[in-house]
């Protein structure tokens, strides 16, 4: 089976076809997705940095003269949103936006944050005790970090019911070759979420609290604030980026503690190796398999030149498992010590949100593998989503 992001086959186990990219070269050219595969950790990692890359081309050229087609009027909101955030910026716009945002988003922040998280946690886990099992995924992995996240925009818990699906919506349009009606999805909730915030903002501007909003209002150097725009957006990648990536390394995780029992027994019988188990599952099965960079300037890779106007897919899931950088990468080491895995990408793109996605998922495996909590057992094996690019479970059926 080689690489094909559409087979289910392939979704459900990719690595096995990793090893093979990684055998055939540095640089391999795939007719299906119209890419520059990118396997090995060592360039994933290198070109991360480089700037010869960038997740988008407008600050340097139109799209005639990148030799691409301008999406459609129609998906303007979409584009207009994900455009604006720090995502999909290139400098100088993204270190200015990035430096504000990190004004506000401090690492005293998400430590204020952690109580509440583990409250949350805690409660989540209780829950699906009470009701004797269920769907981890509906339960405990996607509630959380959707809650963290309102938490820390200053959402009010009566207007959080939209959040989750608006994100999911929105994160249809990051898989391979989305079809129109993902776009109109995408489209939709781009205007109702952008509304939804921009009033917030308007709120938080009369009013300030003690939430992100009102900290990235206040925000500002001597280049100036963040726009009303680059604030919708960043509130929204927020969302996006730490509750697809979170639910799914808590899904994901937990079916692969479940296929290695005698692990997920020694982390119930040791918690404090939390920390490095945290970093070990989001390795092991990374969550965003791949990240798409645009070439800007040829690049040279593997004696492959690869011109610019080109698209390269930088394969994380292959470059978690390389074995030129981790010992026994298809191994689960939940000690591992050496691990600089890049399942939060690397150089100015690095998640900002971090310190808060590892400080949620050690709350979510640790109300789950807490003292008076039984041990979980899975009902039956999951299936895949559709999707390839964001890679989760349908759903997680346990009991106790």
């Amino acid at each position: 089976m080689g690489f094909d992001p559409w087979d289910a086959a392939f979704v459900a186990d990719p690595y096995p076809a990793y090893r093979e990219l990684r055998e055939q070269g540095r640089a391999i050219w795939s007719e299906a997705t119209g890419q520059w595969l990118v396997p090995h950790y060592a360039d994933v990692n290198a070109l991360l940095r480089d700037r010869r890359l960038g997740r988008t081309y407008l600050h340097r050229f139109t799209h005639e003269e990148f030799g691409r087609e301008a999406p459609p009027p129609a998906h303007e909101p979409f584009h207009v949103l994900n455009g604006n955030g720090l995502l999909d910026l290139e400098d100088p716009a993204h270190a200015r936006v990035r430096r504000l945002v990190a004004k506000a988003f401090t690492p005293r922040t998400v430590e204020q944050l952690v109580p509440a998280v583990r409250r949350m946690a805690g409660k989540l886990a209780e829950g699906l005790l009470a009701d004797g099992g269920g769907d981890l995924l509906t339960a405990v992995a996607e509630p959380l970090p959707v809650a963290v996240i309102a938490e820390l925009l200053g959402v009010p818990e009566s207007d959080r019911g939209p959040l989750r699906p608006w994100s999911a919506d929105i994160c249809g349009m990051f898989e391979l070759r989305p079809d129109e009606e993902t776009a109109r999805r995408a489209v939709r909730a781009s205007v109702e979420f952008s509304d939804y915030l921009r009033a917030l903002i308007a709120e938080r501007r009369e009013r300030p609290g003690g939430d992100l909003i009102s900290g990235l209002i206040a925000a500002h150097d001597e280049e100036g604030r963040l726009s009303e725009q680059e604030m919708i957006s960043t509130c929204v990648l927020l969302l996006n980026a730490g509750h697809e990536a979170t639910v799914n390394t808590t899904v994901n995780g937990w079916w692969t503690l479940f296929r290695h029992p005698d692990r997920l027994a020694d982390l119930r019988r040791n918690p404090e190796k939390l920390s490095t188990a945290v970093d070990e599952l989001l390795r092991y099965d990374t969550p965003l398999q791949m990240f798409e960079r645009w070439v800007l300037d040829d690049i040279e890779i593997g004696g492959v030149t690869i011109p610019r106007g080109a698209e390269v897919a930088l394969l994380f899931g292959s470059a978690n498992r390389d074995p030129a950088r981790f010992t026994d990468p298809d191994t689960l080491d939940l000690v591992r010590a050496d691990n600089p895995h890049l399942s939060f990408g690397a150089g100015i793109h690095y998640c900002l949100g971090a310190p808060l996605a590892r400080r949620e998922l050690e709350a979510s495996f640790g109300a789950l593998l807490a003292d008076g909590i039984p041990p979980l057992r899975l009902v039956r094996e999951p299936r895949w989503r559709d999707g390839y690019v964001i890679r989760g479970l349908e759903e997680l059926l346990v009991e106790f």
